[in-house]
């Protein structure tokens, strides 16, 4: 009985486990597959065969991109058997083929070369993807076109030739055209920019080569020569760059830009710039969906075992990492790139696993075993860089030892020997390598600029005076005759220049003075200069009565010009003075208890220039400056001598070899003085005997330049 019941309990198992493999078996052959995907030529038609297990019911949905150039049909409800995921063709228009399957569906995308359509037909169980002819679709080769096509045919010279660094550190080539109907031609050649200006000429003055490499931007070198009827200009860029180039008017522009790499940016430049695909997808699981984007970008993606969870997408030419971005922000997942390879874990899980890893470079700073190196500084002072990396320490104006500096970790230090200019650094390794990064970006030669000044000043002077001496004699009396005139009887008067003259011409007593006069109001010295006279006299036949009249005048003229240009050279962002003068000695006094001391002292009467430059970016000047020109003046009445002070104190930004005025003052005098005997000074045509004038006119002009220039490598 028990037998019979074993061999009855086996046959009941057998049968459940044939049961299970039909079904398994059925559902196999329920499942369509893909088997193969074939590329053939036939009547000139470009065919793609895709062979099945099954027939189809209808051709598959599909769509085209025209960048990049492809075709995608969607299989629902087929799997791939192929044993991989994509298929070199090489042949035609056809580059490969791409079959990926995500869940319970299959896509075959057909990469092209230039975008055609196509039409889809099943014969059997094979699915025939029939391809336009190219020819249809090619574009026609672009001509090499022009910048700017030449629109004259006479030749004109260049006006200038300069190079301009841009706030985000592009160079610019800056190039000023005749006029704007000169044809330029640019292009790139290897990893040179070549930039022609056709019908054109190159000055003496511009054939030359910029090197602008101390500019900091891509651009290194600029040549510019004269090949035949045109100018040519070689850009010599390094790096990773990108260019673009535009006009106004006569001005040319040419920029150079680098193009950054991030490494953990997953496409390179700015926004989504992956290629282009499409995803429509229902409730697909994440991970199936990120292998799906694995075999279309060829990146290796290692998804954390966290990732779970479905999602349904629908996305029409979309950047592959702009889709990426799009799935990692709905299921909360972030990504980090190392290489080609893609790590795909939560959020959390990332910050907790890089957080872990700096716990784990720290502690292991602890014990790593440091080492000391020497670096020698060759342009800067090596007790400035250990201030920097002290971030505080005292800097000795010797040797300087600082432990514990911020820069450092907290077993580093640093010695700096100022008598050899070295600095010895001991530390770990990663430290050292830091800080030899940083001391190479401040090691650096400085680059220098001349500054010149010009002190113009300029004076301008007029002044003329006319005046008059009128005056009289009677001599009569004094050589035996009767003076004065007779008014009734015996009474008489007499006139003189002065009372006494009066006096003496009456006969009484004295002697007439023939130099006097009745006015006195000669001309004045006007700038300096004497004025001239000329004398008249009326007299009787006996020389005894005389009227006398001289006139003196004066016009004069002065001009003068007094230019002093102090000039030095100095170092980018280092202040520079340059003095020339005297010291004049001068008494200065102080009460001290109640007593007047007084001690010798001297005073500076001197033209001095005291300027601190610096380089800007886009390669002007920028200068803080501080101007003056004193001179000895006048004395005053307690005997000191005053001080004629000219001062200009200033910030100005000038491009690199251009002249500005940054400052002048202007001084204009002007005066007229009239002096006259009351009445008589007014009566018309003989009111000029008995009065002067004078005017004078005086200018004065301080115009002050500045020229900076930046002083090229030797």
């Amino acid at each position: 009985m028990n037998n019979q019941n074993q061999r009855w309990g086996m046959q009941m198992w057998q049968g459940i486990v044939f049961s299970a493999a039909l079904l398994l078996s059925a559902a196999t052959h329920a499942q369509t597959v893909i088997e193969s995907v074939v590329g053939s030529t036939q009547g000139g038609a470009e065919i793609v065969r895709i062979d099945l297990s099954k027939e189809l019911t209808a051709a598959p949905v599909g769509f085209a991109i025209q960048s990049p150039a492809r075709i995608a049909l969607d299989f629902p409800g087929v799997t791939s058997a192929m044993g991989r995921s994509t298929v070199d063709m090489n042949q035609g228009n056809l580059k490969s083929v791409s079959v990926v399957q995500a869940g319970d569906r299959t896509r075959v995308v057909l990469n092209l070369k230039t975008p055609v359509g196509y039409r889809a037909e099943i014969q059997g169980k094979s699915l025939l993807i029939v391809l336009d002819s190219a020819a249809q679709a090619t574009p026609v080769a672009p001509i090499n076109a022009s910048f700017a096509e030449t629109r004259t045919r006479d030749s004109a010279p260049l006006k200038d030739l300069d190079f301009r660094k841009s706030a985000d550190g592009a160079g610019r080539v800056v190039v000023t055209l005749p006029n704007n109907q000169v044809g330029v031609d640019i292009r790139q050649q290897g990893q040179t920019l070549v930039v022609e200006f056709m019908n054109s000429t190159l000055p003496e003055g511009l054939r030359r080569r910029l090197d602008v490499a101390d500019f900091g931007t891509p651009i290194k070198l600029v040549t510019t020569t004269q090949v035949g009827d045109r100018v040519r200009m070689v850009i010599e860029p390094t790096g990773n760059w990108e260019h673009s180039a535009y006009q106004s008017d006569e001005q040319f522009v040419v920029e150079v830009k680098e193009i950054k790499t991030d490494p953990k940016k997953l496409t390179q430049g700015v926004g989504y710039t992956g290629q282009k695909l499409s995803l429509n997808f229902q409730n697909i699981e994440v991970r199936s969906l990120l292998q799906v984007i694995a075999d279309f970008t060829n990146f290796n993606i290692v998804t954390s075992d966290s990732v779970s969870g479905a999602v349904t997408l629908r996305l029409q030419d979309v950047p592959w990492d702009q889709a990426l971005d799009i799935i990692l922000q709905a299921k909360g997942l972030g990504v980090r790139k190392s290489g080609n390879v893609l790590w795909v874990a939560p959020k959390d899980e990332i910050a907790a696993k890089e957080k872990l890893e700096l716990e784990s470079i720290v502690s292991t700073q602890s014990l790593e075993p440091v080492r000391t190196q020497s670096f020698q500084i060759n342009y800067a002072k090596a007790t400035e860089i250990a201030a920097q990396l002290a971030a505080g320490g005292i800097v000795a104006p010797g040797s300087v030892s600082t432990p514990n500096a911020r820069l450092l970790s907290p077993r580093g230090s640093v010695i700096a020997i100022a008598r050899t200019n070295q600095l010895f650094v001991t530390d770990i390794p990663s430290k050292l390598e830091e800080i030899q990064l940083l001391i190479t970006k401040i090691d650096t030669a400085m680059r220098q600029v001349m500054v010149e000044v010009r002190i113009v000043e300029a004076s301008d002077g007029f002044g003329k005076s006319l005046g008059v001496k009128f005056g009289g004699a009677d001599l009569r009396a004094q050589k035996g005759g009767d003076g004065g005139y007779r008014l009734s009887g015996d009474n008489r008067v007499s006139f003189g220049n002065t009372y006494g003259d009066a006096v003496a011409s009456s006969g009484a007593a004295g002697v007439v003075s023939t130099s006097s006069n009745f006015v006195n109001l000669p001309a004045v010295g006007v700038l300096g200069a004497t004025p001239q006279t000329v004398g008249f006299s009326i007299f009787n036949a006996a020389a005894n009565r005389f009227l006398t009249l001289e006139i003196s005048a004066l016009e004069a003229d002065s001009k003068g010009k007094l230019i002093s240009s102090p000039r030095l050279v100095t170092l980018d962002g280092q202040k520079a003075t340059i003095k020339q003068g005297e010291k004049i000695p001068t008494t200065k006094c102080s009460v001290s208890n109640g007593l007047s001391i007084c001690n010798p002292d001297f005073v500076d009467a001197a033209l001095k220039l005291e300027v601190t430059p610096q380089i800007t970016p886009d390669g002007g000047i920028s200068m803080l400056l501080n101007i003056s020109k004193d001179s000895r003046g006048q004395t005053t009445p307690d005997g000191q001598l005053a001080i004629n002070v000219k001062n200009i104190e200033t910030r100005v930004d000038v491009e690199n070899g251009g002249t500005v005025a940054i400052g002048g003052i202007y001084e204009m005098e002007e005066n007229t003085d009239e002096a006259k005997v009351p009445f008589f000074g007014d009566l018309p045509g003989v009111g000029v005997l008995f009065r002067n004038k004078n005017r004078t006119v005086a200018k004065k002009e301080l115009l002050i330049f500045v020229t900076p220039k930046i002083v090229s490598k030797p």
